[in-house]
């Protein structure tokens, strides 16, 4: 099992979400945060006074996933969020020790497979 975990551009997640339908991948959790890095924020005005925008909005994707359907969501999140520009996001995978569905109490990759 594996935890995907992609920050993507708030403007290509309706498109994430959409790709990922289409390879039968349905379940995940998505949140906004804010970053700083290569790509900066920019300065604004509002009454006369500067302020440092400095941080930009981006959409975390994170999905629990067999083994088998790793590639696919990579591939998957990657085209449909690439635009060429610095910005574009990351993608990163962990390996899960365990999962348990509360629910059903099942565990492991039978948890996340129903």
């Amino acid at each position: 099992m594996k935890k995907v975990e992609a920050i993507v551009r708030a403007s290509k997640f309706e498109e994430v979400k959409q790709a990922l339908a289409l390879k039968e991948i349905y379940f995940f959790t998505f949140y906004e945060v804010k970053g700083y890095g290569h790509e900066k924020g920019e300065s604004r005005s509002y009454r006369g006074t500067i302020y440092d925008v400095g941080y930009i909005a981006r959409i975390k994707i994170e999905l629990l996933i067999s083994e088998e359907f790793v590639q696919t969501a990579l591939k998957t999140i990657e085209t449909a969020a690439f635009t060429g520009e610095k910005g574009d996001g990351i993608i990163y995978v962990t390996n899960l020790i365990n999962t348990l569905n509360i629910r059903t109490s099942k565990t492991g990759s039978d948890a996340i497979n129903f």
